[in-house]
């Protein structure tokens, strides 16, 4: 077992709660006890975690705005000796928060970093959700335009993955509905949020019912919210075939012959056709011949 007494020049990567105060390790707590310096994305926030479990430390703030010039100078710390800790404002650094490059620096450095496993908004909602097949693809926060954020949809639209978001209370509802115009109304969401916290809730729905739920209360728009929408279903044998007839086609013949031998071959309808040509082409399928 690895001792849990910090190490001179280690830099611990300390996971922390995402809500309830509790739920932090018996072992981030020592590390926490017995580093030189805290770092912290906010410090106020880590002062509160701190002050609730007795805690007295030396804090040092980095964050998005200040990473680069911290990291240098928590680099130089660690290698004259000192131990760090770092932590964000909740859950494991480095996942939609800051800490991959602290923890990259330090390695390029030859200086060791180790993991103290903590909670995670990601791990959590999963584990109650119950979408998916145990496949996912975290993604973390989506555009904050529609226009952006419908593109990058777009681009996950096919993926056989759960896809799990984060996404703040003031642009939930608009996301949800992106989600559903272009992920399509039937695919089932699951809506998690205040993880841990007194209002802590998980809806489970159909992507078209999405919105209208949110709306229907102000209180369900509240919080930090983590999305979790069903993968894309697997494609029946018929589209199978006609894909692989397409790709054949397309290998041979300009877009538009492929797309109107295809519709003579398999019977399918000709903006279908069309349109999966077309995604063919885009994703390393060229057509070869002028149309």
């Amino acid at each position: 077992m690895q001792d849990a007494t910090a190490a001179p020049g280690s830099l611990y990567i300390v996971g922390t709660p995402i809500g309830n105060l509790r739920d932090i390790t018996l072992r981030a707590l020592a590390i926490l006890k017995t580093v030189d310096i805290v770092a912290a994305e906010d410090t106020r926030v880590t002062q509160g975690l701190l002050n609730a479990h007795g805690l007295r430390k030396k804090l040092l703030a980095l964050h998005e705005h200040n990473e680069r010039e911290a990291t240098e100078r928590l680099v130089a710390d660690l290698a004259a000796g000192k131990s760090v800790a770092y932590v964000s404002d909740a859950g494991t650094p480095g996942v939609s928060d800051p800490g991959a490059h602290l923890a990259r620096r330090v390695r390029e450095a030859g200086l060791p970093v180790f993991a103290i496993p903590g909670p995670s908004a990601v791990a959590t909602a999963l584990s109650v959700a119950g979408v998916g097949d145990g496949r996912w693809l975290f993604h973390g926060f989506l555009p904050n335009k529609a226009t952006a954020r419908r593109k990058a949809l777009e681009g996950l639209r096919a993926l056989p993955y759960a896809l799990v978001f984060y996404e703040a209370p003031h642009r939930v509802r608009e996301c949800v509905a992106d989600l559903a115009a272009v992920l399509g109304v039937a695919r089932e969401i699951a809506i998690a949020r205040e993880l841990t916290k007194l209002f802590e809730q998980v809806h489970v729905c159909p992507l078209g019912e999405a919105e209208a739920w949110l709306a229907a209360d102000e209180n369900r728009c509240r919080g930090e919210f983590v999305l979790i929408v069903q993968g894309a279903p697997e494609p029946a044998a018929d589209d199978l075939a006609l894909r692989a007839t397409l790709q054949a086609l397309l290998a041979e013949l300009p877009l538009k012959q492929a797309v109107a031998l295809a519709v003579k071959l398999t019977g399918g309808k000709k903006n279908t056709v069309y349109e999966l040509a077309l995604e063919l082409q885009k994703h390393g399928h060229p057509d070869d011949h002028p149309a």
